[in-house]
């Protein structure tokens, strides 16, 4: 197809051509925008920006028969990533295949598909460059959306901004120039998932052009020539008439959260989109609300009151409980527990529990001042041992003349950070006492929960709500026995997906089986003990009902010294699979398994984490599992994972390896109000059985790490709120 059919689109590619070379001294006042899939862009064209670093945007974008939803996050300040739902109606209503569209492709009358992007942002603007971007589109998937480009954008006046581009694969199938690195082969489809490194940049590519103009602060008007003759919708299946390669929009910016966008699209269609805006980083409400601390108790001077200072107390018997009493009156409304201390004259270790304050920092911070209220004069030396799960996790020391002398210091976040010194847990005091009302303790919730299963060809989208019973009884320190209960309310889940046929266990394909027919459902009862092994080491052992499909035996073994960016672990399991009733048997599968793997884990760079797991699965598969997060102060996490293993991507399914995207969210970035409490979810393909994990709450690592080193820094701001 020559290039530039149409008379609109030659002068809009021109005037974008001419704008770009003509914007020497214009300064960049517009931010970037969206396009329909859901990255930085144009319209349905990508541009050369980028996002702030660290923005997490949802996009929902529809015209005609195409429906596209987009996840896409700024990993970095040049490199973003997205991940894609596709649906396309009407997908054999003027197909060839008709009247016999049953097979394959062909049987669905809406196609579904999933597809991811990485762009990398090669040039910033300045006052004489063009902002420039590399980007891979559908670089991994079934080929539907693949396509490469290189970006350009340049404002041409501070509310004036023009794009130009070249585009490969699907980007390069409207005006071609030619083939400038060569052809470009088919894409060998098989179960999808697989990276498709011999198309990129080949095949035919060809410009695409547009201009942006920021009416308002609110107000956004777009044009764009577009290089995208769709020719699979348009013109194989028919779904709708491209009649040009032109692009109209108008965005209104509604909050600094949401975007609303109408579009007239392709000469033919009216299109919609909405773009949702988070920002990890920045906290909605502002600062974490809290009630204020109390101030640091000063001592007398010894010359004033020589006896205040005096060591006697320590031969006190009754001095424990009392200072236990004590403390916790004072940190009840903090939601820090201490359950156990030791002491000399001049030294005092307590053990605490922190139930409340998402900052470790913020929780020793209180328990310091706290104990400047209690201990006796003599006492120097404060040691503050966070627990978790009853096992101790550091040693934090605070000097009492430090807390002090640098309460209101112009820097005193700084010099306190400098001054304290944060270890292994080390030995316990020889007479470290415990309080005797802590243990045995119970605790219960009954709250709703809803079970979402994502992305199989039939349905993208199902749900169950329900209630969840939890229960939780410790014995002593580092032993706990917990269980869950579920009860449906209402759902779609027990409807089953579309056929799974492996040559591997069920492990995980049979989820449908488990939501339909256990209800209610026993999810998990487990006992499991947690131990401080000494140095750098922990331990846990688990046994019971360990998640909903699998029960058995869990050993873990964690090597983590406290100031270190690494760790290492072993975790050995045999399991069995449970009955899909969700009760108590394991007859109806007959099946068990050996698993464990060997991790690895590091934080390679400020706020980025990789964890590397090898070993063998559910199914007896053998593997790896790679993991990547870009985690913030805060407690904001998002990652993504994928798992090879010596499975065939025709023994694993569509998709051809596991792979996903996970978010973690503190409740306290939301609210502003100190909470412990996180919301957790995995985007992933419907549940294969190839590189399928125990899922088993309360590893180790996760259960520890906050309460070390780098964990108590990270926010270590809020240690005098």
């Amino acid at each position: 197809m020559s290039a530039f059919k149409t008379p609109a689109g030659r002068f809009l590619l021109a005037t974008s051509v001419v704008a770009l070379c003509a914007s020497g001294f214009a300064v960049a006042e517009t931010a970037p925008s969206l396009n329909f899939y859901g990255a930085t862009g144009l319209i349905d064209m990508p541009s050369g920006e980028a996002q702030p670093d660290g923005n997490l945007t949802v996009s929902s974008g529809h015209f005609g028969p195409i429906s596209r939803t987009t996840l896409s996050f700024q990993v970095t300040p040049r490199i973003s990533a997205s991940f894609r739902f596709l649906g396309i109606r009407d997908w054999n209503a003027n197909s060839a295949c008709q009247p016999n569209c049953t097979t394959g492709v062909d049987q669905f009358d809406i196609y579904y598909d999933r597809s991811f992007d990485l762009r990398y942002k090669v040039l910033d603007e300045s006052r004489y460059l063009p902002s420039v971007t590399v980007g891979l589109q559908d670089f991994a998937g079934t080929g539907i959306l693949s396509g490469e480009y290189i970006a350009a954008t340049k404002h041409i006046t501070p509310s004036l901004k023009a794009t130009v581009g070249l585009g490969w694969g699907r980007l390069g199938s409207y005006g071609s120039i030619g083939s400038p690195f060569g052809t470009r082969d088919p894409i060998e489809v098989g179960e999808g998932g697989n990276v498709n490194f011999g198309q990129w940049f080949r095949g035919p590519a060809a410009p695409f052009a547009g201009v942006e103009w920021q009416a308002t602060d609110r107000l956004a008007l777009k044009a764009e020539y577009s290089s995208d003759d769709y020719g699979l919708e348009s013109d194989k299946r028919g779904t709708f008439d491209r009649k040009s390669p032109l692009n109209f929009g108008a965005e209104y910016k509604l909050s600094p959260w949401i975007t609303l966008g109408g579009y007239y699209m392709y000469g033919s269609e009216l299109g919609f989109a909405a773009h949702f805006l988070m920002t990890p980083g920045q906290r909605p409400l502002g600062g974490v609300r809290d009630g204020a601390p109390d101030p640091v108790k000063l001592r007398p001077s010894r010359s004033v009151d020589a006896d205040a200072w005096s060591p006697e107390w320590v031969t006190q018997e009754s001095a424990a409980p009392i200072f236990i009493t004590n403390l916790n009156k004072r940190l009840e409304q903090d939601g820090i527990v201490v359950e156990a201390i030791g002491y000399s004259a001049n030294s005092a270790e307590v053990r605490i529990r922190n139930n409340r304050y998402d900052a470790e920092a913020q929780a020793i911070g209180r328990v310091a001042r706290a104990m400047s209220h209690v201990m006796p004069a003599s006492v120097e030396t404060f040691e503050i041992v966070p627990l978790v799960n009853g096992m101790p996790a550091s040693r934090v020391k605070v000097r009492r003349s430090d807390l002090e002398r640098l309460e209101y210091d112009p820097n005193a976040s700084a010099a306190m950070q400098n001054a304290v010194s944060v270890s292994s847990p080390g030995q316990r005091a020889p007479n470290l006492t415990y309080d005797p009302d802590l243990y045995p303790s119970l605790s219960w919730s009954i709250a709703p929960y809803n079970r979402v299963r994502l992305f199989d060809q039939k349905s993208p989208f199902k749900m169950d709500v329900g209630l969840r019973f939890t229960g939780r009884y410790e014995f002593a320190p580092g032993w706990v026995l917990q269980g869950s209960a579920t009860k449906k309310v209402a759902g779609n889940l027990d409807e089953p997906p579309p056929n799974i046929t492996t040559g591997l266990q069920p492990v995980r394909s049979d989820v449908d089986l488990y939501d339909a027919n256990a209800d209610p459902a026993l999810e998990s009862l487990s006992l499991t003990k947690y131990a401080y092994l000494g140095g750098d080491v922990y331990g846990r052992v688990s046994v019971g009902y360990l998640e909903r499909m699998f029960g058995g035996i869990s050993g873990e073994v964690l090597y983590k010294p406290v100031n270190s960016r690494w760790a290492v672990g072993v975790e050995v399991n045999y399991v069995a699979q449970r009955d899909t009733d969700g009760l108590f048997g394991f007859s109806e599968y007959d099946y068990r398994v050996a698993t464990g793997h060997v991790s690895a884990y590091y934080n390679f760079a400020p706020g980025f984490h990789a964890q590397l797991d090898v070993g063998r699965y559910l199914a007896g598969d053998v593997g790896a599992t790679l993991a990547v997060d870009r985690e913030f102060s805060n407690g904001w996490r998002v990652g993504a994972f994928a798992t090879k293993t010596n499975v065939s991507a025709e023994d694993f399914g569509s998709g051809s390896f596991d792979k996903g995207i996970r978010l973690e969210v503190p409740l306290t970035w939301g609210t502003g109000a100190p909470s412990r409490r996180k919301y957790e979810t995995v985007i992933r393909p419907f549940g294969r059985d190839g590189g399928a994990r125990l899922d088993i709450d309360g590893r180790l690592y996760e259960t520890i790490r906050d309460y070390q080193d780098a964990g108590i820094q990270q926010q270590w701001g809020r240690f005098w709120k």
